[in-house]
């Protein structure tokens, strides 16, 4: 078993779509109408064969309360790994995004969190190994 799709709920498909390629860098694997919506994922260029990310309309009625919840708690909804959480940090701020929590180091990740434009916040992180700690 292994995870091939994971959601981030989003408040406008388009918005997200130009948010998660043209800001974010990833690519877009599938994109067919669904209804009023689209069936619209997203994978990283660095794993075009790995776990694709549905860009999912926070149409349903629990999506938009479970959302606020989280993002008025400060609670990232997902997390992206990076290799270098400064380096992607300096780059994405300098595309505009606003970052609610700057990099920190918390021992055994360096990670920071930002909001990704349709209701969510998102943490990036980069584990430490074990030369990294000691």
């Amino acid at each position: 078993m292994r995870i091939t799709i994971t959601s981030v709920y989003v408040d406008d498909q388009e918005k997200a779509h130009a948010f998660y390629t043209g800001t974010l860098g990833f690519r877009t694997q599938v994109d067919v109408p669904a209804g009023e919506f689209r069936w619209l994922t997203v994978v990283s260029p660095e794993d075009p064969d790995g776990t694709e990310l549905l860009l999912e309309p926070d149409a349903h009625p629990a999506a938009k309360p479970f959302k606020e919840a989280l993002y008025a708690d400060g609670i990232p909804l997902t997390q992206f790994s990076v290799d270098d959480v400064a380096a992607e940090h300096e780059r994405l701020a300098g595309l505009g995004v606003r970052f609610t929590q700057e990099p920190v180091d918390i021992g055994p990740a360096v990670l920071a969190v930002f909001d990704d434009t349709c209701g969510n916040l998102i943490q990036i992180i980069r584990m430490k190994d074990d030369a990294d700690q000691g």
